[in-house]
């Protein structure tokens, strides 16, 4: 059997067990698929996010700063895209991802580790000296979470969930700049967060296309609004790897303007659930 065929099996076997009935109108099976194409798609972001923290973590413990700096954001933007898979491990998500915020002594705590103490490291304090610890426990970190994820059997509901949940964390931490607040890479952040929103609706959209079609289009609407937004402050218009201006330079008014959208995005995401059943 080939990988997604053997996903397909797994996913079938896992929504055997769920016990929440689903709507008359949405067949339990036609959520198979969809959550198979799902985990392949987080399988692959997770592979190219390990890859790239390894090079990332390599620079920071060969002391190069420049080098770790530039591939800070783009190792980021896979995290952000499988974020609500990433978060049903609270231990990782928390020594991978957690702010200074968290923390009762901030930056100075012996547990706050993973890419934010490290971006304080190479961003605030501009060096890479006393920072291989972290990268050799990000890497580590990073590693497990590949491991676990690979034998996980993925809730549906939790993977519907998904797509509100990413677009209400833009909307309530990340417009703000609080996220990146050294390294000024949230919109890297925001890509990779509507990225993986994105995808969560397009696997299921064919579920709810026929029955909402206002729906469907008010949604793909507010993401090409988002989208729009971004791509105004691309560095090139033509290569998305080329990444983003400093947040820094967002103005105000295009703040406001995605304040909006993903506003809205998040509110109409969280009703996928109940449209599915879930």
């Amino acid at each position: 059997m080939s990988p997604r065929s053997l996903l397909i099996a797994a996913a079938a076997f896992g929504l055997m067990a769920l016990q929440a009935p689903a709507r008359a109108d949405v067949d339990p099976e036609a959520l198979v698929e969809p959550v198979a194409d799902y985990k392949l798609y987080v399988l692959d972001n997770l592979d190219a996010f390990v890859s790239h923290t390894r090079d990332f973590t390599r620079a920071i413990k060969a002391g190069d700063l420049e080098r770790a700096q530039s591939l800070y954001a783009p190792t980021r933007v896979y995290y952000e895209r499988i974020e609500p898979v990433a978060e049903l491990f609270a231990d990782l998500d928390a020594s991978i991802d957690a702010r200074e915020d968290d923390y009762e002594k901030g930056v100075d705590d012996p547990d706050f580790t993973g890419f934010h103490r490290l971006e304080y490291g190479l961003f605030k304090q501009r060096t890479t000296d006393g920072l291989a610890p972290y990268a050799r426990r990000l890497m580590s970190d990073v590693d497990d979470l590949e491991s676990r994820v690979q034998g996980l059997t993925f809730p549906p509901a939790r993977v519907v969930g998904g797509a509100a949940a990413l677009m209400e964390e833009v909307a309530a931490t990340k417009v703000s700049g609080e996220e990146d607040r050294y390294s000024h890479t949230d919109l890297w952040d925001f890509q990779g967060n509507v990225d993986g929103s994105q995808k969560i609706f397009a696997l299921f959209k064919p579920l709810i296309a026929e029955e909402d079609p206002a729906f469907v289009e008010r949604v793909e609407d507010n993401f090409a609004a988002v989208e729009a937004t971004l791509a105004h402050y691309r560095l090139a218009a033509d290569d998305p790897e080329a990444g983003f201006v400093s947040y820094e330079k967002v103005s105000d008014a295009d703040r406001r303007a995605l304040v909006g959208p993903v506003t809205v995005l998040a509110e109409d995401l969280s009703t996928l659930r109940g449209k599915l059943g879930l």
